[in-house]
């Protein structure tokens, strides 16, 4: 069987795999994981649930606070809330456990449960298994005054959330002209607001959530909206959330599109001049581009690479006690200010670093040079077998040699399926594409099923 838990909690298509039967079974299973492992002892233990906007988040909600309550979990529900809102609520209203549901940038049909620890981590993985574990397991229920209460209090946590993250900023917007695609999703109230009391002139698109519209055609994933507006209403700049807020991405005043990579290199940069970045050091995953290592390196900034996903980032950032890392995707996270990915501090950070220097953004920006990055899926193939065929790696060290400095080469085998992706970075886009191509018939060729 399938491991339940992935990189980003449980996830799947709503009132199928993701039921409120399922979600009563986790609430319960989490109480009960926590409390055996100590962390409940000698209190009442307290838990606080937050959704983005989608219709099924309403159950799925209900539900999992009914199974917390039935372990004897007093439960304060927050309402639509970004990702790292209710990580930060969870570390900083002295609660046990924080619950999201939310499937971030997927489809409306999707939907997820992710759980953060005291403190606003996310749960590892041994204590994940453990909860999977004790899905259906019998029990003694609480009864009495023992069983949990439920309440809810979206209006103070919306503002808790929200002076949190001006007071990080430390900078007055004023006068920047920012336009905002809210994804329909978990930022519609509080992105705005927050930036408006940090000071800046907000242009805000897609923000009116009705249950089915979150990240439809609009968002991170679909930044062309985006685009359009930034240029027409003449803002300094644009952001783009995600379905839960934990991503951004931002566009210049030309409307060119900023990804990840290009957001944390430069504030890596920022903060290396300011003596904030910690060990002079960015953490990324292996699928970022190229360019941000080779501009990092002439920066005098190291990088430590991790495995793709969010939490890998973060656990290389914990281990070696670094205060910035992300993803391509637009995951970026600040220890200094968060714990985990959070897209509204991302977006002010940005403008606060074109308030300071007095630079637009696209000259920010400039300092990650991407080189073209050409991804194919080789399908149908023995993927155990990607890092021992010696012909198949005979050919990446040939290709690697032919790219140079310049140009990289990655294989990653899916998690799930018979397939090898193909990543190849190389100083020209035909390069890349050519490469790419003779890879991908060398990967068919040598570990065809």
């Amino acid at each position: 069987m399938p491991r339940l838990f992935g990189t980003d909690g449980v996830r799947g298509l709503a009132n199928r795999d993701v039921s409120a039967e399922l979600a009563l079974d986790l609430g319960a299973a989490a109480a009960h994981v926590l409390a055996t492992s100590g962390q409940f002892d000698g209190h009442r233990p307290r838990a606080v649930i937050g959704r983005d906007t989608r219709l099924s988040g309403e159950f799925l909600g209900s539900a999992i606070a009914a199974g917390l309550a039935s372990a004897g979990v007093d439960v304060i529900q927050v309402g639509v809330l970004p990702t790292p809102g209710v990580a930060y609520l969870t570390s900083s209203m002295d609660v046990d456990l924080g619950v999201v549901i939310s499937a971030s940038h997927n489809p409306m049909p999707d939907n997820g449960i992710k759980f953060f620890a005291r403190g606003g981590r996310k749960l590892d993985d041994a204590v994940e298994d453990a909860i999977e574990a004790r899905l259906g397991a019998q029990w003694e229920r609480p009864v009495g005054a023992q069983v949990g209460s439920i309440g809810e209090d979206a209006r103070a946590a919306d503002r808790a959330y929200v002076d949190h993250l001006v007071s990080a900023v430390g900078v007055d917007l004023a006068g920047l002209r920012i336009a905002v695609d809210c994804a329909n999703g978990a930022a519609s109230a509080v992105g705005p607001l927050a930036l408006r009391e940090a000071g800046a002139d907000v242009v805000v698109i897609n923000a009116s959530p009705d249950g089915r519209n979150i990240n439809d055609a609009c968002g991170s994933t679909h930044p062309e909206q985006l685009q359009a507006v930034t240029v027409a209403s003449g803002a300094d700049l644009g952001v783009a959330f995600d379905g839960d807020a934990d991503r951004c991405l931002a566009v210049d005043h030309t409307g060119a599109l900023v990804d990840g990579d290009q957001i944390m290199g430069l504030l890596a940069v920022a903060m290396k001049e300011e003596g904030t970045l910690a060990n002079d050091t960015l953490v990324v995953t292996v699928m970022s581009n190229l360019g941000l290592l080779l501009a990092m390196r002439d920066a005098g900034i190291a990088t430590v690479q991790t495995a793709v996903g969010d939490r890998y980032v973060l656990e290389a950032m914990r281990a070696g006690g670094h205060t910035l890392g992300g993803e391509q995707s637009g995951h970026i996270i600040n220890s200094a200010h968060a714990s985990t990915g959070d897209g509204l501090l991302s977006a002010l950070l940005i403008g606060a670093q074109v308030v300071r220097t007095g630079r637009p953004l696209a000259d920010l920006a400039s300092v990650v040079r991407r080189l073209p990055q050409v991804l194919v899926n080789v399908p149908g193939v023995d993927k155990s077998r990607t890092a021992s065929d010696e012909a198949l790696l005979d050919a990446v060290a040939g290709a690697e040699r032919e790219l140079g400095e310049t140009g990289r080469v990655l294989l990653r085998p899916s998690g799930t399926e018979p397939l090898v992706r193909v990543m190849v970075e190389a100083a020209s886009q035909g390069q890349a594409d050519d490469v790419a191509r003779r890879l991908a018939g060398v990967v068919k060729d040598r570990l065809a099923l």
